[in-house]
């Protein structure tokens, strides 16, 4: 139980591993920003059906307006810019180089977290999260083609990298305010079950705020026309579906679960393991075999990974 953080943040990171997948296939499909307004959407549906069963109540009850400000500030900053960055990344320059971008949410999340909580990190914490990031990098790095990565990749999927990895980390930082704001608020009398569900309620406020920052969006672009389109692309939906459980349902509310329980900027090294991981489904699926490069990437990561339990 002193590593409960720490192996939630582990699970976040397959979850994550699928989401990137399913996010590629269905921004390609139907498109980065149809496909964010059509998961929250789907997202909210499923975690008020959660807290429905669980609670009694089929949206995010007892939150006091502090915990919807910090939450949804934490919606707009991570999802809506932060995902928005993501999406238009994988569409720009892949999956694979997108998540070595997002490998600046840690630190983003550590500075985040210096600021705004007064988290503070041992020696032996930042040299966890600077071995546990160069494995990645090393890992993600060696799946360029002929090592001239920064010659193949566009500025535009440069900078919406950046974004992607600065929105997550700060808005991993700004969902913990919310849910410490969101626990006060709980009154004596509130449902057993509503204080493990609390992650849950959380991450539906998140996806209100995100859905409707999305339609928004959406609706200025006048592409009202291509979320129609969207919604009867039976692949896309299917892919948005999956998107969805591994995404803002499954795998956010997790996220949320796992900064309750450890700092902001070593919850979030671990969930960057996602670039490591997601070289699975291309060996089993595309039968892309690892290189020397990539087996050296995620030894140093997993040596990373172990000093997050080693230095307590």
């Amino acid at each position: 139980m002193n590593h409960l953080g720490e192996l939630i943040a582990l699970a976040v990171a397959v979850s994550w591993t699928f989401s990137a997948w399913f996010a590629d296939k269905a921004s390609h499909r139907i498109g980065a920003m149809v496909t964010n307004v059509i998961r929250l959407a789907i997202a909210a549906i499923l975690l008020g059906l959660l807290l429905w069963i669980t609670t009694g109540h089929p949206y995010p009850a007892f939150a006091d307006a502090k915990a919807w400000q910090w939450l949804a500030l934490s919606a707009l900053v991570g999802y809506v810019f932060g995902d928005f960055c993501l999406f238009n990344c994988y569409l720009s320059i892949g999956p694979r180089f997108g998540q070595l971008l997002m490998t600046l949410a840690p630190p983003a999340a550590a500075v985040a977290g210096y600021f705004l909580l007064g988290e503070s990190l041992s020696w032996r914490s930042v040299l966890a999260m600077a071995v546990t990031l160069s494995g990645i990098a090393i890992s993600i790095l060696s799946r360029g083609e002929g090592h001239h990565i920064k010659l193949s990749l566009p500025l535009k999927g440069i900078l919406l990298g950046i974004g992607a990895g600065v929105g997550q980390g700060v808005g991993l930082v700004l969902s913990k305010i919310g849910m410490e704001h969101y626990s006060a608020a709980l009154p004596a009398d509130a449902p057993a079950a509503m204080q493990a569900m609390l992650p849950f309620a959380s991450t539906m406020i998140r996806a209100i705020v995100g859905f409707a920052g999305f339609f928004i969006l959406i609706s200025i672009q006048k592409g009202l026309g291509n979320l129609k389109r969207g919604i009867r692309d039976k692949a896309g939906m299917k892919y948005a579906a999956l998107l969805t459980l591994f995404g803002p349902a499954f795998g956010v509310s997790l996220s949320l679960l796992a900064v309750r329980y450890a700092d902001a900027g070593i919850a979030s090294t671990l969930m960057a393991l996602t670039p490591v991981l997601i070289v699975v489904p291309d060996v089993l699926i595309n039968k892309k075999k690892p290189t020397l490069r990539e087996l050296a990437g995620i030894a140093v990561t997993m040596l990373g990974v172990a000093l997050f339990f080693l230095h307590k």
